[in-house]
């Protein structure tokens, strides 16, 4: 039968509408080098020795590099266009590149990297975000992002970037692979462009722990040798209590692992806050001149510091480039470049102080075969184009565990551990500076029972949900016994296992929380209380107890909004009415 031309109109038609429809609804389509890279290019090692000597020891490797480093013949862009303009390109290739490829490893492009590599989102409104492979959806983390996308997407065997304020670990536990940040000064930073030079490193990303670790034998020029086990593996225990998903998750996995390999007896518990208050005396200082008042840990102060020092680097590095060309820049990057204006020369050398000191510390209490294991972040990875990541809450409690290495200058490995709801969790493990090597040779040896050990407690939780929820309301009502028989520690025991075997549960926070307020810890009480609210918004009690904790640390005007919304909820309640009304009273007083 012959076609009717109007058909085929008809049908030609109804095929570009898809087109279209197609195209609206999925807006970012995914490249087939997920747009990791911004150069392809090729340097080829040079030929093998003749026998009997050995093979270059990274023969038949193949790796990427951030736009940070300089290629011969190539402008090195920075993550924006305009830089790239306003450069020549790299007479000579960068002191570590040249280094690989001798090693026998071939350089196949420059990736991708945030605007100035300045951030730690991956995201880069002029060359395209490098798609995650893991999940498109969420942002790749950076400031490598592509070096650490090119990786997870196996498009080479391992990758470089820059580690200053997370540049690599981020990435790397956003795109679950491994990420290396060496001890601060321990690669040659030669022909790489200066983001922040106090805090600085090259860093490499691997999915093959055993690539990681040749890598960085041919980096660190260290001969392989005889390996060293830990003799203590400290579980930094406040620092997981940041995490946004359950603590177990990640903590679990690193002590049944840690059990297997080297014993139980290796495993110690440390509260960093309260170790970093007695051996960083400056922190206290820091603390009086920059809260206005408000109480912070000592992990949120060093995030504080940490960015400081960024900032301050970086703006001496690039303010004439940036005042000269005048180039488009995100507005919350062009308002922190004011901001480090106000700074004081005296602050800027309390930083510097702290900085001093973090290394004596971590130092101290790594000795030669320590490791410390904290998160690598905070949270999931956000979602692209996502504001939880410009929050005060998301910048303090991620860039406080990523300080801990950058500000001490000790070496950190970021670790994936599966995956959570879909989305890849990672731990990092820190040595003392200087301890690079001990530190690969713990990774290659955990990697495996790391792995095994996720594996099976994803597989244990799923069949053991049931059981963990009823066990969880048996210790919720041991707690509200030893409550009412004044036994607040002893309730708060019982609260933090039903915390521990269902983290979803609103009443067991806000419960915990009334056990604080008697105890006179109104921080953990508020902390625990705003955990109530964010799992159920119409938790009337966990409002009235954070108003009376927020009342008690002085913050008057958010112990009012609380006041107001528990009425709000609950409109007869007495409470809530004279407790706003008295603040109300005490605030306009001009407290």
């Amino acid at each position: 039968m012959a076609s009717n031309p109007a058909n085929l109109w008809v049908l030609l038609g109804l095929g570009l509408a898809g087109i279209c429809l197609f195209t609206k609804k999925f807006k970012k389509v995914i490249r087939e080098d997920f747009g990791a890279f911004i150069h392809k290019l090729q340097l080829l090692p040079p030929p093998q020795p003749a026998p009997p000597k050995a093979p270059h020891p990274l023969t038949g490797l193949n790796f990427a590099v951030s736009d940070l480093f300089d290629i011969e013949g190539y402008v090195t862009g920075f993550g924006h266009p305009d830089w790239a303009k306003t450069h020549e390109a790299a007479s000579r290739t960068s002191v570590v590149v040249s280094t690989l490829v001798e090693g026998g490893a071939t350089c196949v492009g420059k990736t991708v990297i945030d605007e100035l590599a300045y951030s730690i989102t991956g995201e880069n409104k002029h060359y395209g975000t490098p798609t995650n492979p893991v999940e498109p959806a969420r942002v790749p983390g950076g400031s490598s992002s592509g070096a650490a996308v090119a990786v997870a997407a196996n498009l080479v065997d391992f990758s470089l970037g820059v580690d200053t304020v997370g540049g690599v670990r981020v990435p790397a536990g956003f795109c679950g692979i491994i990420g290396f940040r060496p001890s601060y000064g321990a690669i040659s930073k030669i022909g790489v462009l200066p983001v922040s030079v106090s805090l600085d490193t090259v860093g490499w990303f691997a999915k093959d722990p055993n690539i990681l670790r040749r890598v960085g034998h041919v980096l660190l020029q260290s001969a392989f040798g005889g390996q060293r086990s830990p003799r203590q593996i400290i579980m930094a225990d406040d620092c997981f209590q940041l995490l946004k998903i359950p603590v177990d998750r990640i903590a679990q996995v690193v002590v049944k692992s840690t059990e297997k390999h080297f014993g139980r007896q290796l495993l110690k518990h440390e509260i960093l806050d309260v170790y970093l208050n007695s051996k960083v005396p400056s922190l206290k200082e820091f603390h009086n001149k920059k809260t206005n008042g408000e109480v912070k840990t000592s992990i949120k102060l060093l995030a504080n510091v940490m960015q400081l020092l960024h900032r301050y680097e970086f703006r001496s590095n690039h303010e004439e480039w940036i005042n000269t060309v005048k180039p488009i820049l995100e507005p919350n990057f062009s308002a922190q470049m004011n901001e480090i204006m106000e700074l004081s020369d005296a602050e800027i050398e309390l930083c510097k102080s702290i900085r001093e000191e973090m290394r004596l510390a971590i130092n101290s209490l790594l000795k030669d075969d320590g490791i410390l294991v904290v998160p690598t972040t905070a949270y999931l990875p956000p979602k692209l184009g996502g504001k939880e990541i410009l929050s005060e809450e998301y910048q303090s409690s991620s860039f406080g565990l990523l300080s801990i290495a950058s500000l001490s200058g000790c070496c950190q490995v970021t670790v994936p551990l599966g995956y959570y709801n879909k989305y890849p969790v990672s731990v990092s493990l820190i040595a003392r500076h200087g301890s690079d090597r001990f530190l690969l040779d713990t990774v290659q040896t955990m990697y495996k029972t790391l792995q095994e050990q996720a594996e099976t407690y994803v597989n244990s939780k799923s069949s053991n949900k049931d059981s963990r929820e009823n066990s969880a309301e048996m210790a919720k009502e041991k707690g509200n016994q030893a409550f009412k028989e004044q036994q607040w520690q002893k309730a708060i025991s019982y609260y933090n296992e039903a915390i521990k075997l269902n983290d979803k549960n609103a009443t067991y926070y806000s419960n915990r929380a009334a056990a604080y307020l008697e105890l006179g810890s109104f921080q953990h009480a508020e902390a625990d209380c705003s955990n109530a609210i964010n799992l159920d918004k119409k938790n009337v009690k966990a409002y009235l107890r954070r108003g009376t904790a927020r009342e008690m640390l002085g913050y008057y005007k958010d112990a009012i909004e609380d006041f107001k919304y528990a009425l709000v909820l609950e409109p007869t309640n007495k409470r809530a009415s004279l407790s706003a009304e008295r603040l109300q009273k005490v605030f306009a007083a001009g407290y």
